[in-house]
């Protein structure tokens, strides 16, 4: 006998508690059977507000005649509740609770919706990197449309249901589950932001440098001079009186070099490339070198 997966929806939770119970109205109503609904908030009054005003819709862990159990996450910097995001230190204790609560679901093997909208801006940022490294196939991620009118109407929670006809919708956001493909990924939940963005840079940097070990494979020794020259930021005749040689000559080795650029870096054939171009792409690779 199958066992199905338990169902949860998590949501960054702002002053506007009805954003949760829209989502998760939607939901319910195309047949989604969430079982657990975990807001993460911050913890100035209005967010408390909010998560009580939200707590009026489960009384007794039912949200009408379902089981739904509400669970509320506080994000924390140094054992004490966040009221706000104001720096790089508030903004890196919003991604170790993200991630962190993330893997933590993932690793109960619950299927997971996320909702996107609501919350800091900075909250839904976090969940998108968490749902690129930590989702599966059959998790989804939504965004949530309210029509102007149903969002004056329902403002601070005066209206937590809508009838249909209301117009509010769920869009969903595809989100390659990057970590499933490529589980080397996962640890970087385990990192800080600037981390994450530290290993990023480093693997951009290892994949540029392979397409300029790529092209140089292909080049001739003066072609590999002229490219060089290029690197430094020395012009078309300053080349050409650098190394010797005619202005025609070093076009002629340009086209080469920039011929082989396109195959290595894919580019389109009519996106124009010039010797600048080379000097950004190559300047680094020499320069590391040491040549």
């Amino acid at each position: 006998m199958s066992v199905t997966s338990r169902t949860v929806l998590v949501a960054p939770l702002g002053s506007q508690p009805q954003v949760v119970t829209f989502a998760l109205d939607l939901l319910l109503a195309q047949g989604v059977a969430v079982d657990e609904v975990v807001v993460i908030h911050l913890a100035a009054p209005r967010y408390r507000q909010a998560y009580r005003r939200l707590a009026e819709a489960f009384p007794g862990d039912r949200y009408g005649e379902r089981v739904i159990h509400l669970r509320g996450v506080a994000i924390m910097r140094q054992e004490h509740a966040l009221d706000d995001i104001r720096n790089t230190a508030d903004a890196d204790a919003v991604w170790h609770t993200v991630h962190e609560l993330i893997a933590a679901l993932k690793g109960r093997g619950l299927r997971l919706h996320l909702l996107l909208t609501g919350g800091r801006r900075l909250m839904a940022l976090m969940a998108v990197s968490a749902a690129l490294l930590h989702l599966e196939h059959g998790d989804r991620a939504w965004h949530l449309y309210t029509p102007d009118e149903v969002v004056q109407a329902a403002y601070n929670g005066v209206l937590l249901h809508v009838p249909a006809a209301a117009g509010v919708q769920l869009i969903e956001v595809p989100l390659a589950p990057l970590g499933a493909y490529f589980p080397g990924l996962r640890p970087l939940l385990n990192t800080s932001p600037a981390e994450v963005i530290a290993a990023r840079t480093r693997w951009l940097d290892d994949v540029e440098q392979g397409r300029c070990q790529a092209v140089l494979a292909r080049l001739s020794e003066r072609q590999t001079d002229v490219l060089r020259a290029f690197a430094e930021g020395l012009a078309p005749a300053e080349v050409a009186d650098r190394l010797s040689i005619t202005p025609k000559t070093v076009d002629a080795h340009k086209t080469t070099i920039l011929a082989e650029c396109r195959i290595a870096w894919s580019l389109p054939e009519d996106e124009r490339l010039s010797y600048h171009w080379l000097r950004e792409k190559f300047g680094r690779y020499f320069a590391g070198l040491g040549v």
